[in-house]
């Protein structure tokens, strides 16, 4: 049974968007070609919906929300990738030694917050806890609880920076501290 008579509803929406589609195609690709490809597969994509497409609330936003994916794509898909040459240095040593060395310093800072905030950084950061759960195991709204996370984070960053001299870099990165006797 050919497509006309099989799903009525996608060929009336097909023939009501389809020149309106090509233009914004056209337009936005600037390839009449690749526009047509395009259009031809947000056909396809719409064909296969099936009965579907019948359920559409909003026939013409579902065609051009699909076209604008597809030119999403066939744009991501036509970027220039550059060569890199053989010569090119290594990149430097990234900063995380000295994240990792600071772990030494850490259980000493911990120990100075307040419970409070101890439970919030240990719980939440350390151990992994969602905020949600957090919020759930101390009764607390999860505004609250992320709310307790972010002053105690926030503290946190301070006694660090007090205490062993953590500097960071422009880009908010550890690049390097003093840390205690």
């Amino acid at each position: 049974m050919p497509v006309s008579q099989e799903l009525p509803c996608l060929m009336r929406a097909w023939h009501a968007h389809e020149r309106e589609l090509r233009g914004w195609l056209i337009k936005h690709v600037e390839d009449q070609h690749a526009a047509q490809d395009l259009l031809q597969d947000v056909f396809m994509k719409a064909l296969r919906q099936g009965k579907g497409f019948c359920d559409i609330a909003n026939a013409r936003a579902w065609l051009f929300e699909v076209t604008r994916n597809a030119v999403t794509d066939h744009l991501r898909r036509r970027r220039a990738w550059v060569e890199l040459p053989d010569d090119l240095p290594a990149a430097q040593d990234s900063p995380m030694p000295a994240v990792d060395s600071l772990a030494s310093c850490l259980p000493r800072v911990l120990g100075e917050l307040s419970d409070e905030d101890r439970d919030a950084i240990t719980e939440c950061d350390l151990n992994g806890m969602s905020q949600e759960d957090y919020a759930r195991k101390l009764g607390l709204s999860l505004p609250g609880a992320k709310s307790r996370v972010q002053r105690a984070r926030k503290r946190l960053r301070a006694q660090l920076t007090l205490s062993c001299q953590v500097t960071v870099d422009p880009q908010g990165q550890v690049c390097c501290f003093v840390p205690r006797a």
